[in-house]
């Protein structure tokens, strides 16, 4: 534990953190790398060019700080930044490093006002906060490996099926290359793909959400075509879509991930999604068909038109019975969408629809999508009075703050 004193220093650095948080973490980075550029092996490089896990980093030093005397505030944080470090294989002996140069970078921006005492107090706190990660992966770690089907690091699958889904969804069943058992998963949950791409230096890990049901011999993800190669998220989508055939082999984690159904409710659940958001949403929706017959299931989805919408058939094979409901929104609907009728809704998910349509006091709304579509469902959930316990929510990439 931290003595008075280092806690005292730590909460005086609140104000300076939240001024200059990105400035420190981007510098962190760029230090990190330039002395162990071997982590670029783990580090996803689209969300380090496009600013996203700076920012993302930022926050959590931020609250780590506003939270130095009662870390458990900031535990849900904690457990849900450990489920990716497991799931991308990040180890004990990484902490260390992350921790050297995240002082180095302090001091470098901060220059004089980084007195020694600031920095020891942070080397103190640093370390606690480690230890609390390291003791909270430990455990998951341990528990991805023994668990029934479970394993360790990266297993060899094989790409069964390629599916096209739409013109820019494509999904891959995905099977063991040894025939063994696979480990069950929560649905909501993800796994990491490590892919190896010619002519790149450092291998590239991408976190998938599975978009079926579990208790199957396969994995699928569905996974959508960023445009461009040029477009840092775009080198995997676009070598998934383009290189990988039915037959290849992909490195494969183990499930990881706490946005998930809670099958332990039978209150009714409404699934709001837009665009590739619907894969996590699949998955509890194909479950709770499964294992909760009797549970009532509200399935939203958003997209542009029928062009870009995957899964659909799948949503609407399911949506005859008798608990299960689902709305399609188009906002730019085709005209041959509007003469096939293939949308309910022309339009955006808006607060006056939801409250019209799905609003139900003892529901949980589970949701994910672009950032915009989030924020909006996010803020009409809040403005008609849904409390915060029954909202949940899934960022693709580093954690996001839906309040900005």
């Amino acid at each position: 534990m931290l003595d008075q004193k280092t806690i005292d220093i730590i909460k005086s650095t609140v104000p300076v953190l939240e001024k200059h948080g990105e400035t420190i973490t981007t510098r962190f980075y760029q230090l990190m790398f330039g002395n162990h550029p071997e982590l670029l092996n783990i580090f996803n490089h689209a969300n380090q060019k496009q600013g996203r896990q700076q920012k993302a980093l930022a926050g959590t030093v931020y609250a780590a700080a506003m939270y130095i005397d009662n870390l458990e505030a900031i535990l849900p944080v904690v457990k849900q930044i450990a489920h990716k470090h497991r799931s991308l294989g990040i180890k004990p002996e990484h902490y260390p490093i992350v921790g050297k140069h995240l002082l180095m970078a302090i001091k470098d921006v901060l220059g004089d006002a980084a007195t020694d005492e600031i920095i020891d107090a942070w080397a103190q706190a640093y370390n606690l906060i480690a230890d609390a990660f390291i003791s909270v992966e430990a455990e998951m770690y341990d528990e991805a490996t023994h668990q029934q089907g479970g394993w360790s690091g990266f297993r060899n699958f094989i790409v069964d099926r390629k599916v096209i889904e739409s013109d820019v969804i494509t999904s891959f069943y995905l099977k063991p290359e040894d025939n063994r058992e696979i480990a069950g998963f929560i649905p909501g949950q993800y796994i990491s793909i490590k892919l190896e791409i010619e002519g790149e230096k450092f291998t590239h890990i991408r976190q998938y959400s599975l978009s079926d049901a579990p208790g199957k011999d396969y994995y699928r993800i569905s996974v959508k075509k960023e445009a461009g190669t040029a477009n840092p998220d775009g080198m995997v989508s676009n070598y998934l879509h383009d290189k990988v055939s039915e037959g290849d082999i992909l490195r494969v984690s183990a499930p990881a991930g706490d946005f998930i159904l809670d099958t332990k409710k039978t209150t009714p659940v409404v699934l709001l999604s837009g665009g590739v958001g619907l894969t996590p949403m699949m998955s509890m929706l194909k479950t709770v068909v499964e294992v909760q017959p009797g549970r009532q299931v509200t399935f939203v989805h958003a997209a542009a038109n029928s062009n870009v919408h995957a899964l659909g058939d799948e949503v609407k094979a399911l949506s005859d019975l008798d608990h299960v409901n689902s709305f399609v929104f188009y906002d730019a609907p085709t005209e041959e969408d509007r003469l096939n009728k293939r949308f309910d809704v022309e339009g955006y998910v808006t607060r006056e629809w939801l409250k019209e349509n799905v609003l139900m006091e003892e529901a949980d709304f589970y949701f994910c999508g672009p950032v915009p579509f989030m924020k909006a469902i996010n803020r009409s959930l809040k403005e008609l009075g849904v409390k915060e316990s029954r909202i949940h929510f899934e960022f693709f990439g580093p954690m996001g703050n839906l309040e900005e």
